[in-house]
């Protein structure tokens, strides 16, 4: 196939972006995206150019560092997939594909396509730890936890912040990812102790972090490739006014 690409370029965080122009020819259909970005990025370096920065890391669809908006959606048109597993096979010769970073206040563009998304990490670490005893691992079924908060909990840990929930999201939240890091742990007794601390302290590092109110538009669960529920921010929200009660009551002279 031969195709267009209009790309994002961006120097720096500090610096004015444009989108530039590049033709690359002969891309097989069984390349990924990320493949043909590499074919593009090694015509540039081969004619003196400065490459196209991108994140990119095990290309396995795991890590979520692969985000980019492709034609304006998050991760490309192909439902629950990441960019580096999305195969240049879905879309056709001659296409004109525009690549852009994720846009959020709270994603700052360092280069190009990356973004800075240390704010996920921030509210990763408002959240704490577990109280759980170290050792050696406990017997098989000797914590009992129903088979529905289980399957809720796996559901939501297969979050990998990624971010293409905030991308999409017209208020630029994220919530579902939060969601999905309270509620994986607020579903299983071994979060039970810091359940409601935990999740004031990720929702405040939500907000502190600049990213938007959620107004339960749902291109979020639509963009994930992990398949997140929007039930998941659902959870948190229960939990949320479950622990501002509680901190009320126990306000003193409340």
């Amino acid at each position: 196939m031969n195709l267009t690409l209009r790309i994002w370029r961006q120097s720096g965080p500090e610096d004015k972006g444009r989108m530039v122009t590049y033709q690359v020819d002969d891309v097989s259909p069984d390349m990924s995206f990320l493949e043909m970005l590499d074919v593009l990025n090694e015509r540039l370096i081969l004619a003196g150019e400065e490459p196209v920065a991108f994140d990119h890391d095990c290309r396995e669809g795991i890590c979520g560092m692969c985000g980019m908006m492709i034609n304006g959606v998050a991760h490309g048109p192909q439902r629950g997939t990441t960019t580096c597993q999305l195969h240049m096979r879905q879309f056709s010769d001659g296409d004109t594909i525009d690549i852009e970073p994720w846009r959020a206040q709270a994603f700052p563009v360092i280069k190009d396509l990356v973004v800075n998304r240390s704010a996920f990490d921030k509210i990763i670490a408002a959240g704490g730890y577990i109280t759980a005893p170290t050792g050696s691992a406990p017997e098989a079924h000797s914590v009992p936890v129903a088979k529905a908060n289980a399957d809720a909990a796996f559901e939501a840990a297969a979050c990998i912040g990624c971010g293409a929930c905030v991308a999409a999201c017209p208020n630029g939240s994220g919530m579902l990812f939060t969601a999905a890091k309270v509620t994986q742990l607020s579903l299983l007794p071994q979060g039970q102790p810091e359940r409601y601390t935990r999740v004031i302290g990720m929702v405040e590092a939500h907000d502190e972090a600049g990213f938007g109110g959620c107004t339960n538009a749902g291109e979020c669960t639509v963009a994930c490739p992990k398949g997140i529920p929007l039930n998941t921010i659902g959870r948190l929200n229960r939990d949320y006014l479950k622990a501002t009660t509680k901190r009320a009551d126990n306000t003193p002279g409340s």
